[in-house]
C-alpha cells in the first residue's frame, strides 16, 4: 500500500509524538533539539503524551513549547501511551506522525530522513535503526541479543528492519489508523509484525543516537526482556498466522503417530501379533493429538479472518471520527492541554 496525504485547510501536517513518564530532567533536552520545519510539511506539531507522571512531565512539556499534552490518569505502560498517542495525533490532524523517546536517545537531526521515504509514497512506515554492531554503550552480549531478536522478529513480520526495537519510527495516517496494540509492555515489536503482516510497506534507514542520559526502565533485567520479548512475539504471530502455528505441531504428531502404527503393524505381522501394544496406544494418542491441533488451527484462522475484518472497520470508523469530529478531543480517560 503506497502513502496517502490528507490535507487540511490545504495543509500537510506532521505531529512529533513522545510518550513520557517521569521525564521532566530529561524532556528539555529531547524537546530542543525537535524541529519545527521539515521539507514537505507546512506545519511541525509537538505532542507529549504523559502516562501517569508523578512529577512535573506535563509542566515541564508546556514551558518547552509542546503544542498538545495528553496526561493519563494513571501510568499505563508504554503500550498504552504509544497508542493514545497514535489517536491523539490523528485528532490533532496529522498525515505523518514521528514517535521518538523522551530519553533523548535518537537523534532528532534525522526526523526528516525518516519521513522521506513516506512523503514519497515509498513507506508506510519507517523504523530508524541504530548500528548495534558498532554502538559503544550496548554490551557484547546486549548485541547478540539485539541481533538474534531481531533475525526472529524478522521472520515473523516478513520484513527487513535491522533493529526492531527501535522506538524511533514514522508511520502514515493510513497505518497509524490501522495500528491495534494489545501488549502492555512494549508496542515495537507488536506493532511491525502487524505491520509485515498486513498490506503496509515497511523500511527502515540508518540512523544517529546520543549517549545515554539513564538506563532503560522497560525492563529489569536482560532475562525478563527476552522472556517478555518471546511472549509477545509468540502471541502476535500466531494471531497473524494461526494455521502455520498450529499446523507444524499437528503434523509432528501425526508423523510419530504414524510411525509407531507402522511399528506396531511390522511387529504384528512378523511376530504373529504378539507384543508392542505400547506403539499402538502412544500413536494412537499422537495421531489424537494431531487432530485436535488441526482442528484448533482452522478455529483460530476463522477467529483471524473476524479479527481482519473487526480491524478494518475500526480503521474506517477512526476515519470518519477525524472527519467529522473534533481534533483536540482525546478519549481513554485522559485529558488534553493546548
Amino acid at each position: 500500500m503506497s502513502s496517502a496525504f490528507f490535507y487540511h485547510n490545504g495543509e500537510v501536517r506532521l505531529v512529533i509524538q513522545i510518550p513520557c513518564f517521569n521525564e521532566a530532567e530529561t524532556l528539555p533536552a529531547t524537546m530542543a533539539d525537535l524541529p519545527r520545519v521539515v521539507s514537505g510539511f507546512d506545519e511541525v506539531l509537538w505532542l507529549v503524551v504523559d502516562d501517569g507522571s508523578s512529577d512535573e512531565t506535563a509542566e515541564v512539556a508546556k514551558a518547552c513549547g509542546a503544542d498538545a499534552v495528553v496526561k493519563l490518569t494513571q501510568n499505563k505502560g508504554l503500550a498504552v501511551a504509544f497508542q493514545v498517542g497514535l489517536d491523539a495525533s490523528l485528532r490533532l490532524g496529522a498525515d505523518v506522525i514521528v514517535n521518538t523517546d523522551a530519553d533523548n536517545q535518537y537523534s532528532a537531526s534525522n526526523i526528516p530522513d525518516l519521513v522521506e521515504p513516506i512523503t514519497s509514497g515509498d513507506a508506510d512506515l519507517v523504523v530508524g535503526s541504530r548500528d548495534i554492531s558498532n554502538h559503544e554503550e550496548f554490551s557484547t552480549l546486549k548485541k547478540f541479543l539485539q541481533k538474534i531478536g531481531s533475525w526472529v522478529v524478522r521472520q515473523a513480520s516478513s520484513t527487513e528492519v535491522s533493529d526492531v526495537t527501535s522506538g524511533f519510527r514514522a508511520y502514515s495516517k493510513e497505518a497509524a489508523l490501522q495500528v491495534n496494540v494489545v501488549s502492555q509492555f512494549t508496542y515495537t515489536l507488536e506493532t511491525l509484525i502487524q505491520a509485515g503482516r498486513s498490506d503496509l510497506v515497511v523500511s527502515d534507514i540508518p540512523i544517529k543516537v546520543n549517549p545515554t542520559t539513564r538506563p532503560s526502565r522497560l525492563f529489569r533485567s536482560k532475562r525478563q526482556y527476552v522472556r517478555r520479548s518471546a511472549g509477545t512475539i509468540s502471541r502476535v504471530y500466531a494471531m497473524h498466522q494461526p494455521l502455520r502455528v498450529f499446523n507444524i505441531p499437528a503434523a509432528i504428531f501425526a508423523l510419530v503417530g504414524i510411525v509407531l502404527f507402522g511399528r506396531f503393524g511390522w511387529f504384528y505381522v512378523t511376530a504373529g501379533g504378539e507384543g508392542h501394544i505400547q506403539s499402538l496406544i502412544v500413536g494412537a494418542v499422537c495421531l489424537l493429538v494431531a487432530m485436535q491441533m488441526l482442528m484448533l488451527g482452522l478455529l483460530a484462522d476463522l477467529l483471524r479472518s473476524n479479527r481482519v475484518i473487526s480491524e478494518r472497520v475500526l480503521r474506517r470508523v477512526r476515519n470518519i471520527e477525524l472527519t467529522l469530529g473534533d481534533y483536540t478531543t482525546i478519549e481513554d480517560g485522559s485529558t488534553t492541554e493546548p
